[in-house]
């Protein structure tokens, strides 16, 4: 008997026990988040991602020339890899030339035909010259043999010494008429000729021209770097199939590494809080053991559509103070701007912060009871907000609502 009662003592203690347990351990469960209010320095940080990219590089461009030409659009037929280390004068590239090929077979053809021309004129010309010098040649054999004949006709009628004399006269004039007809033809001859290897020597000029502007669609590098690809109008990296102009003849660019910034977007409501010269702590995502500082050198006035969005962002350069080798530009980076700092403040979570007819209060521990207490509240960021009055540093608040305190009043400041 005294065994079974001494069992059932033991039992009844163990079933205390695991009750209390139990529901202790659902009231910790169901028990409301706390933390106390801190004092230090608060730190409000706009963060936004960014890409990172060099504030001078050297552009590679294409053909320069190729508008005189008329040749507008050029297709990029092969580029080397992005990222790739070229020497000065390594190759980058090379653009389609069937357009130029084009032209440059015309202009032989054009070539051919003038230099034809120009041979047939040689021949007319060199034949009709001809035939005028042995007219005149003709009038001076008649006039030396009408001299001679009139040498011998001493005894002859007057009649017919006048008529050689005439006759002799009459010839003079048509050589002197000869002479001057000759020296027009060959005056034009000799422009038609020079007009006609004129145009030979501009097609000449032409091809040599063209045979220059096809080198250039072999792209080489005037210096030694690292390549990177450039964006077209469209925000578009430029790559093999893309088509370059006259206006926009650059294929890819030679970024100085020395020189970096990170080129970021805000939202309208960051922005009003983003300034010259805040300071910056830059991250890249591609290595997260990499911090370098910078400091904020652009803010854009105006804001601009995102491609497939309507919300204005507005562009924001931060200027990076060191450099690392790993960095290279088109990497994505964590950009920390820091827009506000306080030092030795009261600060708690934002979640600790409860409202009623406009007065901002805190559900504060005070010894087993908890009192609702009126706060003045200063800046805040995404997670706290600094206390100017109603709170202690170390007062312990709580992060959600208490059961049960909704009649409760507020103590408000003095």
């Amino acid at each position: 008997m005294n065994k079974k009662k001494i069992a059932y003592a033991i039992g009844a203690v163990v079933l205390l026990i695991l009750a209390y347990s139990f529901f202790n351990t659902t009231s910790e469960e169901n028990a409301p988040i706390t933390t106390n209010v801190v004092k230090g320095v608060f730190l409000d940080e706009v963060i936004i991602s960014g890409e990172a990219q060099s504030t001078s590089s050297k552009k590679i461009n294409g053909p320069i020339n190729a508008r005189r030409f008329n040749i507008y659009q050029i297709k990029i037929q092969d580029l080397v890899a992005e990222g790739t280390v070229v020497k000065k004068g390594g190759y980058i590239g090379k653009l389609d030339a069937s357009e130029v090929n084009g032209k440059i077979n015309d202009a032989m053809l054009n070539l051919e035909s003038a230099q034809s021309r120009y041979t047939q004129k040689q021949l007319d010309t060199t034949l009709t010259l001809k035939e005028e010098r042995n007219k005149i040649k003709d009038l001076l054999f008649n006039i030396e043999k009408d001299e001679i004949e009139l040498s011998q006709s001493t005894y002859e009628p007057p009649a017919t010494i006048k008529q050689l004399e005439i006759n002799i006269e009459k010839t003079k004039r048509d050589l002197k008429e000869k002479k001057e007809n000759y020296s027009i033809k060959k005056r034009k001859a000799t422009a038609e000729m020079v007009q006609v290897a004129t145009e030979v020597s501009k097609i000449k000029k032409r091809i040599e021209e063209l045979k220059n502007l096809q080198k250039e669609f072999t792209i080489h590098s005037e210096e030694a770097g690292m390549v990177t690809y450039i964006k077209d109008w469209s925000g578009n990296k430029k790559k093999v199939g893309s088509t370059i102009s006259p206006w926009e003849p650059a294929i890819a660019s030679l970024p100085d590494l020395t020189q970096m910034e990170s080129k970021t977007y805000s939202n309208e409501v960051d922005i009003r809080k983003i300034k010259k010269e805040l300071p910056v702590v830059v991250g890249f995502d591609a290595f997260p053991e990499i911090e370098l500082s910078g400091i904020v050198t652009n803010v854009a006035n105006v804001g601009e559509n995102k491609q497939g969005s309507d919300v204005k962002l507005f562009q924001v350069l931060i200027k990076l103070n060191e450099t690392n080798e790993n960095i290279r530009p088109g990497m994505t980076t964590s950009n920390k701007i820091l827009t506000h700092k306080e030092e030795d403040v009261l600060m708690m979570p934002l979640e600790a912060v409860f409202a009623k007819d406009s007065i901002s209060f805190a559900y504060v521990k005070s010894g087993y009871s908890i009192e609702k207490k009126q706060i003045e509240l200063g800046t805040s960021n995404n997670e706290v907000v600094i206390i100017k009055n109603g709170l202690k540093e170390n007062e312990t608040v709580f992060l959600s609502k208490p059961e049960g305190l909704d009649d409760k009043s507020i103590t408000l400041l003095k």
